[in-house]
Order: C-alpha cells, then sequence, then structure tokens
C-alpha cells in the first residue's frame, strides 16, 4: 500500500490547536472509509518528553510499548482507531541522538555530517515508517512557523512534496483570524503574513484552517483565498466550540474533508459521522450532574490531567450525567479548615504525580473519602498515598511512607521498584507501558471490567511494599489485583466502601469517547449513586476526618 501524506503546520500564535485539527483530520478520513496513522514532531532536543516538568509541557502520554509521548497522542487514540507506538512521536533530540549515533559507529563513512542531507533524511526516515500499511498518514509538526528549530522539520516536508509529488502530499496550515472588538472586524493578516513565512520557505498551503470564534463570512474567505493563493473553498473555518468532540462535526460541515479527498485524488464514499454525531448530541443534552473534586499537584496548569479530564467525560456519557470537575492544589488541604474543600463533592480522584510536594493535602483529600464515605478513585501516586493513609490512620503504622518522600522511614509501605534500585537515570528508567493484571472475582475492578485479567499502561517508578500486605488485609485492605506472576501489586480496594479503588497504572490511557473506560465508568456511576444519599449528612456527633487522623496517630504510638 502506497501512503499520500497530510502534513499539520501552524502559524501566528501556539496552542491553536494542531493536535486536534490533525487528530479531526483522521477522524474524519476514517469516516470516508480511509485507514490512517498519525505522527507528531516535537522541536525541542529533549530525547521525549518524560522527563519534562508537567507545567512546561503538560500531560505525558504513555502507549502500550512504553513510549513516553506528547499529549497530542491521546487525542489521535481518542479521535480514530490508530494505535500509537514510540514511532509515532519523535522529537528533535531523538533526530539528533541517532545522527550521533550513526556518526560514531562510522555509518556516514566519513562524510561531513549536515542538516541537509543528514538531519532532513533522518526526518523522512521516520515519516515514512508510519506510513507503511495505510492509506494516508498524518504529519503534526509540532511548534510555530518562525521558530528557528522546527526548520529542519518545515525543509523535510518541502522534500517530501519535489520527492512524491503534488498529488500524493498535502499541506494544511493551521492559522488564526482574530475579531477586533474596538474595531467589530475580523482580522486577515495574521493569516496572510503565517503564510508568507511558509513560502519564504518554499511551501504552499493547499488548504487554511482558520481559528476563530466566529464562522468566516464569504468576504473574508474570498480576501484570504486571494493573498494566500488557495482556493476559497479551501479556506476553512476552524470554529470555538463547547467541547472538542465537537471539532470534526464542524470541519466537516466546512467540507475540509471533501477538499483533502479533492486535493489527493483519491476516491472515496460518503463520510458516515452519524456514530460522531450521536455521540455531540448526548453531550449537549446531559441535564443531570456529579461534581468531582480532583486533589492533584499540578491543577494550575489543566493540560497535566488532560487524559484524565476527558475519561470523566466518557464516564459520564456512560452514566448519562455532566461531570463536573473541581481542581484543588493539593497544598491548598495542608491548612486549616480543610475539610470545607472536599465538602459537597461526589467523589474524589487524586491523580498521579511525582515527588513529596502537596503530599499531606493528598492524604487528607484520601482520609476524608475514606471516612465520609464519598466514592474515592486513586491513580498511581494516587494508589500510593491511599496505601500510606490507610497504613498510618488503620493500621496504625506511625511514620509509614514512601521511600520517594522519606527515605528513612521505619515503614516503607511503598518503595522504589526492585529492578530499578541503583539506577539514579530519570529518563525512561520507570515500569512503562501495558502490563497484564489478574482480579479478584467479586471486587470493584472485577465488577467494573466484568472479565478476570485485563491489560493497562503504566509510569512509575515506586511500588506497594508486599512485606506489609498480611499487616494491611488483615486491617480491611484488599488486594484487588496483581501480576499474574503476583510480584506487584495492581489495584487495592477498601471493602467497607460504597466505592474505594486506587490502581498503580493510568486507566485514563485506554478511555475512548466512543468506548468508554470501566473504571471511569464504575467510579461516576458510584459518585452518582453517592449523590442521591448526600441530603442524608452524617450526623454532628461523628468523628470529623481530622478528628480520625488523630486517632490513628494516637492509637500508633
Amino acid at each position: 500500500m502506497s501512503a499520500k501524506y497530510i502534513f499539520v503546520t501552524g502559524g501566528v500564535v501556539s496552542s491553536l490547536g494542531k493536535g486536534l485539527a490533525a487528530a479531526s483530520i483522521g477522524c474524519l478520513l476514517e469516516a470516508r472509509g480511509l485507514k490512517v496513522n498519525l505522527l507528531k514532531f516535537d522541536p525541542y532536543l529533549n530525547v521525549d518528553p518524560g522527563t519534562m516538568s508537567p507545567f512546561q509541557h503538560g500531560e505525558v502520554y504513555v502507549t502500550d510499548d512504553g513510549a513516553e509521548t506528547d499529549l497530542d497522542l491521546g487525542h489521535y487514540e481518542r479521535f480514530t482507531h490508530a494505535r500509537m507506538r514510540r514511532e509515532n512521536n519523535c522529537t528533535a533530540g531523538r533526530i539528533y541522538e541517532t545522527i550521533i549515533s550513526k556518526e560514531r559507529r562510522g555509518d556516514y563513512l566519513g562524510k561531513t555530517v549536515q542538516v541537509i542531507p543528514h538531519v532532513t533524511d533522518e526526518i523522512k526516515s521516520a515519516i515514512r515508517k508510519v506510513a507503511s500499511e495505510v492509506d494516508v498518514a498524518i504529519v503534526e509538526i509540532g511548534g510555530t512557523v518562525g521558530d528557528i528549530e522546527s526548520l529542519p522539520f518545515l525543509e523535510a516536508i518541502r522534500q517530501m512534496r519535489q520527492e512524491q509529488g503534488r498529488e500524493r502530499v498535502l499541506f494544511v496550515h493551521v492559522t488564526l483570524v482574530p475579531y477586533i472588538n474596538a474595531s467589530g472586524e475580523l482580522k486577515t493578516k495574521p493569516t496572510q503574513h503565517s503564510v508568507k513565512e511558509l513560502r519564504e520557505i518554499g511551501i504552499q498551503p493547499d488548504i487554511l484552517l482558520c481559528r476563530t470564534d466566529r464562522f468566516l463570512p464569504a468576504d473574508i474567505k474570498t480576501k484570504i483565498a486571494l493573498f494566500c493563493s488557495v482556493q476559497k473553498d479551501a479556506v476553512i473555518t476552524a470554529k470555538d466550540v463547547g467541547n472538542i468532540y465537537e471539532v470534526p462535526i464542524v470541519l466537516a460541515g466546512e467540507g475540509l474533508d471533501t477538499q483533502i479527498v479533492r486535493c489527493l485524488g483519491m476516491e472515496q464514499g460518503e463520510c458516515n459521522l452519524k456514530p460522531w454525531g450521536s455521540l455531540v448530541e448526548r453531550l449537549r443534552g446531559l441535564q443531570d450532574e456529579v461534581s468531582i473534586a480532583i486533589v492533584g499537584k499540578y491543577v494550575e496548569f489543566q493540560e497535566s490531567y488532560k487524559s484524565l479530564n476527558e475519561a470523566l467525560v466518557h464516564g459520564g456519557l456512560a452514566n448519562n450525567v455532566r461531570v463536573n470537575v473541581v481542581w484543588l492544589e493539593a497544598e491548598g488541604l495542608e491548612g486549616d479548615d480543610w475539610e470545607k474543600q472536599l465538602d459537597g463533592f461526589d467523589g474524589i480522584l487524586v491523580p498521579g504525580g511525582f515527588g513529596k510536594r502537596g503530599i499531606p493535602g493528598m492524604l487528607r483529600g484520601i482520609t476524608y473519602a475514606r471516612t465520609r464515605k464519598v466514592p474515592f478513585l486513586g491513580i498511581c501516586l494516587g494508589m500510593q498515598c491511599a496505601v500510606i493513609e490507610y497504613a498510618r490512620n488503620v493500621c496504625g503504622l506511625q511514620g509509614a511512607d514512601s521511600s520517594e518522600f522519606d527515605p528513612s522511614t521505619p515503614h516503607r509501605v511503598i518503595y522504589k521498584l526492585r529492578e530499578l534500585r541503583g539506577i539514579d537515570e530519570l529518563g525512561g528508567t520507570m515500569r512503562l507501558g501495558a502490563w497484564t493484571a489478574t482480579l479478584k472475582p467479586g471486587s470493584f475492578a472485577y465488577e467494573a471490567y466484568g472479565q478476570a485479567e485485563i491489560s493497562e499502561r503504566h509510569r512509575h517508578r515506586y511500588e506497594f511494599n508486599r512485606e506489609y500486605e498480611a499487616t494491611l488485609v488483615a486491617n480491611g485492605l484488599e488486594i484487588a489485583g496483581e501480576t499474574p506472576d503476583s510480584t506487584y501489586v495492581e489495584i487495592v480496594e477498601v471493602r467497607d466502601h460504597p466505592w474505594f479503588l486506587g490502581c498503580q497504572f493510568h486507566p485514563e490511557f485506554k478511555s475512548r469517547p466512543l468506548d468508554p473506560h470501566p473504571l471511569f465508568k464504575a467510579f461516576v456511576g458510584a459518585a452518582l449513586a453517592h449523590r442521591g444519599k448526600r441530603p442524608m449528612e452524617i450526623s454532628e456527633a461523628s468523628p470529623s476526618a481530622s478528628e480520625l487522623i488523630e486517632e490513628g496517630a494516637q492509637s500508633s504510638g
């Protein structure tokens, strides 16, 4: 199969939604019966985003084969049937690392190694790698046109058109058409200048996706087409929408898929977006609502939890409710009156993260959920914190902790993965990717999945210490999931609770809008059930979560 190529670039400013645009193009082409694959190029020099701060990069999305990748790959998997792997995300750092390794081995036979042809050839090789066995390869170029670091990637895709021909390569440029309130006008000049930048390096876009807050009138489209040398029908309004799943519908309404198959000379059937349209209608029609508190470390930058937020939307859809997510900074629960911040929620979720900042607040959130019988889901770090909280406040293990937070703890109920001891490098040194787990019949997890064996994606450096298993289990903590060889604990639960589950893996990475993840479906369902019981508040005579924490500390002395 000889694939055709669509290259998606962005101009004017960053964060215009190139990733969503690429994912939506994939969605539309699949709706026409085509098989697609996607690739994201990132121009930074990190080999992968695994060691980057969530505040700088956002979420690190993990694939089945253990690659730590850009969050746009999450959009690709949620919007299409393509399964992402390591080769679907490539950084400038990885390109240069490959080239330098080849040069050190002598692969270039004494030649001078240069950006052209060696760097661009390596980029083109990465593109061809994802294009086998598909009809269309969609390639997103990270960064903004005009950035120095993205120039080798732009030169490589310019060469691709030279080599493949115009009928096999399509350039889609995402740009901005701002509305100026003071003058009441839409301005096309940013788009004109962005296209001018592209043309200066030899790329003429075929289709323009114009980000704007309103549909572009015909005269504006005509003006953009004239000054940017594209057909008027190829000027597509990429209007702001209420939720991201409306994007393919809006772009289809503008005729984007029609223009793509026209430009590439592909004869395909009509675009069948009925399942997607039904999804959007259901989202718009949700009347009922549950409120979920997310107690996290990176809530100031919600892109850090992109897949998590979407998985909650999917779980809400499965229960026909809208999920109102309230982000609580974990450190904000470390002061007085912290319990008031958690009152009134239907569920509490503690997500993943690294480092000891905010841990006391997370532990308080877990205590509140456990003692007040509020549905709780702990993911990765959230699961580990649930074990620490239970060890301290139920088992009476004073000072129980993770060796990540306190290397001298007397009770390291969470400790470093045994195969990583002695390894101090951070990049790629974790338990990564898809691992199999077996579930305990009758557990919350088994009821959610409806099967005894599952496969989920992981990203962690610390694990449950099974030396403390007997003590924890004797006091009511249940091991609901473990690896088939019984090496690792994957899921813990508190059965004396409406729904309390912590998982070592990241279920959010496998949730899809048309196929919600079982754990999020069950968690939101439990939150909905809890909301129906909330008018029966706990009496004033009942001990508070803070009093129970104090009791646990005293009993362990």
